[in-house]
């Protein structure tokens, strides 16, 4: 049953994994001065960008406030370029341009990527419009003439690389030393690494992958007419190849690990799927090779390893793994490795939320501890000395004071300044309407309902009557600001109910008398707005657009949100939520029973599992340890969004509600390009790609509608929507007018300058 409902709720979604790569900012920074990482390793394989981000690296480095151009004589270069690819050649011609002092290297030849192609291969020069900085520009649709086209650029603007295979990059004071496997380092005070994904080929490490016949790459098809060929590997090179093959008139057969593709550009799938229709080729989907001999190959499915295919020749195109011993060698961080300084600046990180949560919390400890003085001050002792206007009743700055003097108000204080100062910045950064307008909504959510309103206005309008003599305000008071009926209405904190629902916020439920008010309003909110909500925009209208985490964790957490470990393991772990969300309708029961029956000891039961149990309880565990002390500590590590994710009570909630939403982020396919750039953004650890490169719409609950993965597209590829009417094609489809892609911002206004 429990399985059941892990793959009703999330284990039937994609979970491919993001491949480690070297962590590169936005301009191509890294942690090690004065290195830029250009082309394919940023993580988009496209002619157009890799172009562009080796010239602007020239044209940054020309801006740097701390580079000084030297001569042509000078011993020590300018810039050293790594890779004759297309970034490096484009870096090249602008660095030639500026009449720096450069060298180009390669181990192999000039663009040999592309040389590596299979014979007129297909050439994708999306996005379309995109026009790249520098000189190299790209209209070849095939292999062949694109190669002729380069080549071409690269003599007319006299660019010859030295052969030289690089080993290593060592800072050497103000310099940078390039360590060779043969001969004596080179000085630069800059370096382009521009290597793209020219790592070893991976291997299937089974017996006879050492044969002769075996290959990682095909170039000419027609020398294998009539052979019996099998290709192994599910991306666009496996099938490019298996298509050539057949086309050929080889016999092909194509193995895949998986049971379906996941990842080849639609036009590639059509046609594998026409040829195997037809009979060309043979699909043998769910299999993995278990031995390679002269004559055949075995391969093992489902059903065993009885499936024996006469072989003439193999060719092994499962990807080539990124050539990340180089990066250790030069001390460059690779995105996902867990090194001696990421466990200690999250020891550190955790000791601080640990210390921050429990002195916010009044310095208490479990088993009735406390924390030393010197980590408990007591903000109302600095303000003890402001008198006069400060002590007078009603003042707004007798009211001051009393908010200062609480630990919880530097906490939210803080908190406010966070969303906003790293509101400011993920605007700049993500320049499309849509964060604009989703991170000013965040900001002022966080500042007004939940700051001001809850530590000035209600205690100002309190203090001065308005909701003790009569009318609404009385009401009011009496009925969301008491802890029940004959107490006093300054109960102020429990404002935050309006905004955070019940289970994420659960002590104006979780109460000693029941409060009825906040009992039918939490209702309302939880069982009726929200599911209509999420029914109609999906949970991210809540996690994305009011909840203070979701403020936090999509503003601070911006530039981590790649940081979100993403696979099968860890989508297990999204239960984790389900856990903390039983334990809180537990809990409510109890509360509930125990109001209806006070003698049955439930009332004793209820405080036991909210506040007394030893480390267990659920104001402790869940709100100070999972949704404090864990969510904040692990922002800079694990992304902003791990209690989001894991084990918020009320996301948990949304899931569910999820599985019947209307939203959906569409995917045109044709454009998909499968670079997986929209999963390694997703701070929610869903596989975006491969709903994306399939066509279909994503439907994951666990999406917050940050739209990092519909503005990181580089190709313009995704778009937020719902279902509408349904037709006889299916759902009509309805997209949102906010724009939340640059690309199609783009596309959009060159299209208006046309009318």
């Amino acid at each position: 049953m429990i399985s059941h409902y892990f793959h009703w709720l999330h284990g039937k979604w994609p979970s491919g994994a993001v491949e480690k790569a070297p962590a590169v900012r936005d301009d191509g920074t890294c942690n090690v001065q004065g290195i830029r990482i250009v082309g394919d390793l940023t993580g988009v394989p496209l002619l157009k960008f890799s172009a562009d981000t080796g010239a602007r690296a020239i044209r940054e480095i020309l801006a740097e406030s701390g580079f000084v151009k030297g001569q042509p004589s000078d011993e020590t270069l300018d810039v050293a370029i790594i890779g004759a690819g297309v970034s490096g050649i484009s870096a090249a011609i602008e660095a030639k341009k500026a009449g720096l002092n450069f060298q180009l290297y390669e181990s192999a030849e000039a663009f040999s990527t592309i040389r590596n192609f299979p014979r007129k291969k297909p050439i994708f020069t999306y996005p379309t419009d995109m026009v790249p900085e520098g000189e190299m520009r790209f209209r070849a649709t095939v292999k062949e003439e694109l190669l002729t086209e380069l080549s071409a650029q690269q003599s007319d603007h006299g660019i010859e690389p030295v052969a030289a295979h690089i080993d290593r990059i060592e800072r050497s004071g103000s310099e940078l030393k390039l360590h060779f496997l043969k001969g004596e380092p080179a000085l630069a005070k800059r370096v382009i690494v521009a290597i793209g994904r020219t790592g070893n080929f991976r291997k299937l490490n089974v017996p006879g992958e050492g044969l002769d016949k075996v290959s990682n790459r095909l170039i000419d098809s027609k020398g294998f007419t009539d052979k019996r060929v099998l290709v192994v590997g599910g991306g666009d090179s496996a099938l490019e190849a298996a298509i050539s093959l057949a086309e050929s008139g080889a016999s092909v057969d194509l193995s895949y690990r998986k049971k379906e593709f996941a990842r080849p550009k639609a036009g590639n799938l059509e046609k594998l799927e026409a040829f195997s229709k037809e009979g060309k080729l043979r699909l043998h989907l769910g299999t993995n090779v278990q031995d390679i001999d002269e004559n055949q190959v075995t391969l093992c499915g489902d059903s065993g390893c009885d499936n024996v295919i006469p072989n003439d020749n193999v060719f092994v195109l499962i990807g080539r793994e990124a050539p990340l011993d180089f990066f250790r060698r030069s001390g460059i961080h690779i995105s996902g490795e867990r090194t001696p300084k990421f466990w200690i600046t999250m020891a550190g990180a955790l000791l601080f939320s640990i210390w921050l949560y429990h002195w916010k919390k009044g310095g208490k400890l479990p088993f009735d501890g406390k924390l030393p003085a010197w980590l408990n001050p007591q903000p109302g002792s600095w303000f003890s000395c402001l008198h006069g206007w400060w002590d007078t009743a009603a003042s707004f700055g007798n009211i001051i004071k009393i908010a200062v003097s609480e630990p919880s108000f530097y906490y939210s204080l803080a908190y406010c300044l966070c969303v906003m100062i790293f509101g400011i910045r993920r605007i700049r950064r993500r320049k499309t309407p849509y964060v604009k307008l989703q991170t000013t909504v965040l900001t002022l959510i966080q500042w007004i309902p939940l700051f001001i309103l809850p530590y000035f206005v209600l205690p100002y309008l309190g203090a001065n009557g308005a909701f003790t003599h009569g009318g609404i305000g009385q009401w009011f008071g009496e009925t969301f600001l008491s802890n029940g009926p004959g107490t006093a209405p300054d109960q102020y904190w429990r404002a935050f109910g309006f905004i955070l629902a019940w289970p994420l916020f659960v002590f104006n439920l979780f109460t000693d008398a029941p409060l009825w008010g906040w009992l039918i309003l939490g209702f309302i909110q939880t069982f009726v707005i929200i599911p209509l909500i999420v029914w109609r925009w999906g949970k991210g209208a809540y996690c994305g657009w009011i909840c203070s985490c979701g403020a936090l964790a999509e503003t601070m957490g911006d530039t981590h949100r790649q940081k979100m470990p993403h696979g099968p393991f860890w989508n297990k772990l999204n239960m984790v939520g389900q856990v903390v969300l039983a334990f809180a309708f537990l809990i409510l029961a109890v509360r509930i029973i125990g109001w209806i029956y006070p003698s049955s000891g439930l009332n004793s039961l209820f405080k036991t599992l909210l506040y007394t149990m030893p480390i267990g309880n659920y104001s402790y565990l869940v709100d100070l340890w999972l949704a404090g002390v864990m969510g904040v500590a692990f922002y800079f590590h694990f992304s902003g969004r791990i209690w989001c994710r894991f084990a918020c009570p009320l996301a948990a909630l949304m899931h569910i509600y999820g599985r019947f939403t209307r939203f959906r982020i569409f995917a045109d396919k044709d454009k998909c390009i499968s670079c997986n750039v929209c999963t390694s953004v997703c701070h929610q650890g869903i596989d975006v790609m491969t709903f994306a490169n399939k066509g279909k719409a994503m439907e994951d609950p666990q999406c917050v509608r940050c739209s990092a993965c519909v503005q990181s597209c580089p190709t313009g590829v995704l778009n937020f929507g719902r279902l509408g009417k349904k037709t006889d094609d299916g759902f009509e489809k309805i997209f949102d007018t906010l724009p939340a892609s640059l690309v199609q911002l783009a596309e959009r206004r060159k299209t208006s300058s046309k009318h």
